[in-house]
C-alpha cells in the first residue's frame, strides 16, 4: 500500500522471458518448521496482462499450516522500541528487487504486485511500518532535486516472506492515468514510483527510506487480545504482517491465541489479495481468525446496493461494538475515501443502539484502540 503527499499505489511486473527468469529468480528454498522441513518450489504461472502486453510473474504463496516457521535472527525481537528513520531521504539505502508477482486476476480492474525487496538485514523494521521508495530520475517541480518519496506499508513480518530478516514486502498497484475524453492512457501522467516498482526486474537497484510509523504497530502486550482490521485494496499490506506473525511464524516471544478478525474491500474475486493465505488460516486456526470479505462489484448490501466494507461492518455491528467495549483493537488501512463512510455506519449504529459516537471514539483513541493509516 502506498501512501504520501503525491499517493501512487500499483503493480504488475513486466519481466524478462520464462528462460532468463527462471535463471535469475526461481530456486528451491528450505524452510525448517518445527518438526520437519519443508521444501518449497514457488510456482509460476505467466498470464497475460489485459493491459501490457508483456508477460506477468505470478508466483503461489505457500499456505499456513499448524507447523509454524522458524524464523531467525531472533535478536529481531530483542529491542525494546521501534526502528525508525534509519535511513532518511538525504542519504537512502540502496536495497535490491528480489522478485515481483502478479497477484490479481485477469477481470481485476488495475494491475497489483507483491514486491519483494532484499535489504540484507540493514534496514529492520516492525510489522504495521512503513518504507520510503525514492524512484529514479529527477522531479518536475523541482529541477536538479530527486523524486519525492513514496511511503508503502509493509507487507511482510519483520523477517520477511524468506523468514530469515534480509527481506520486505510490498503490495503496489500500478497507478495508471486514462484521458476522460480519448479514454486513452496518459503515460506521463502515470504514477512515478509505482510504474517504476511494477517495470523492475530483479537484481534492480531501488532506495529506500525509514521504516517510519507508529500508528499501525501491532500490540504484544496481550496475546489474547482482539484485532479487527479493516482494509480496502493494498491497504491490506499490514495486515498481512500482522497474520502471518500470528499464525505462520514461530516466535517464542509472541504466542498469539486471541482473536483475528479481517474485513476486506475490493472490487471482484479476481481483485482479492493474498486470499488463498487468509483463507488457510481461517481453516488452521478457526478458533483465533475471522475473515470477511466485500466484493462491490459482486455482492449486494441489505439495500440491494453494491458491498462495502461499511455494509460488513453494519452487518456486524453489535459484535464489533461489543469486542470494542471488551478492549479490542481495531485499524483501518485504504484510500483515505473509506474512512467517511464507515465514520458515518459506526455512528449510524451508536445511535440506534443509544450511545454517542463521539464519546466512544474519544475513549477508543484515549486506550489506544483506535489506529487509522490512509492515504
Amino acid at each position: 500500500m502506498a501512501h504520501s503527499a503525491i499517493s501512487q499505489v500499483s503493480v504488475a511486473a513486466p519481466l524478462q522471458t520464462e528462460s532468463s527468469f527462471r535463471r535469475s529468480t526461481i530456486k528451491a528454498t528450505n524452510v525448517t518448521f518445527t518438526d520437519k522441513t519443508w521444501i518449497s518450489m514457488l510456482h509460476v504461472n505467466l498470464q497475460a496482462s489485459r493491459s501490457r502486453s508483456q508477460q506477468i510473474v505470478c508466483m503461489s504463496v505457500k499456505p499456513a499450516s499448524k507447523d509454524k516457521v522458524l524464523v531467525s535472527p531472533l535478536s529481531l525481537e530483542d529491542a525494546k522500541e521501534p526502528p525508525l528513520n534509519i535511513y532518511k531521504p538525504r542519504e537512502p539505502y540502496t536495497a535490491k528487487i528480489v522478485s515481483i508477482e502478479r497477484i490479481v486476476g485477469p477481470k481485476a480492474p488495475g494491475e497489483t504486485c507483491h514486491i519483494v525487496i532484499d535489504h540484507g538485514g540493514n534496514l529492520p523494521y516492525w510489522e504495521g511500518q512503513s518504507y520510503g521508495v525514492i524512484p529514479p530520475g529527477e522531479n518536475p517541480k523541482k529541477p536538479g532535486s530527486p523524486h519525492n518519496v513514496r511511503l508503502y506499508s509493509i507487507a511482510s513480518t519483520r523477517y520477511g516472506d524468506s523468514f530469515d530478516g534480509k527481506t520486505a514486502s510490498l503490495c503496489v498497484r500500478r497507478a495508471v492515468y486514462y484521458d476522460p475524453e480519448t479514454g486513452k492512457e496518459d503515460p506521463s501522467k502515470n504514477g512515478v514510483c509505482s510504474n517504476f516498482l511494477c517495470d523492475s526486474k530483479p537484481g534492480d537497484k531501488v532506495q529506500i527510506t525509514g521504516p517510519s510509523g507508529k500508528i499501525m504497530l501491532l500490540p504484544e502486550d496481550n496475546p489474547n487480545a482482539t484485532h479487527i482490521m479493516i482494509g480496502t485494496g493494498t491497504g491490506v499490506a499490514p495486515f498481512r504482517g500482522y497474520l502471518r506473525r500470528m499464525f505462520m511464524e514461530s516466535v517464542p516471544t509472541f504466542k498469539f491465541n486471541g482473536l483475528a478478525w479481517l474485513f476486506l474491500g475490493v472490487a471482484n474475486r479476481d481483485s482479492l489479495l493474498y486470499d488463498e493465505e487468509f483463507t488457510s488460516y481461517l481453516h488452521e486456526y478457526p478458533d483465533n481468525f475471522r475473515y470477511d470479505r466485500a466484493l462491490s462489484r459482486e455482492h449486494k448490501n441489505k439495500k440491494g446496493g453494491k458491498m462495502y466494507v461499511q455494509d460488513k461492518i453494519e452487518e456486524y455491528s453489535d459484535e464489533i461494538f461489543k469486542l470494542l467495549d471488551e478492549g479490542a483493537h481495531i485499524y483501518f488501512c485504504g484510500l483515505k475515501g473509506m474512512m467517511p463512510g464507515i465514520q458515518d455506519t459506526l455512528k449510524r449504529v451508536a445511535e440506534e443502539r443509544g450511545e454517542s459516537w463521539e464519546q466512544k471514539l474519544s475513549k477508543l483513541k484515549k486506550n489506544k484502540q483506535w489506529h487509522v493509516e490512509v492515504y
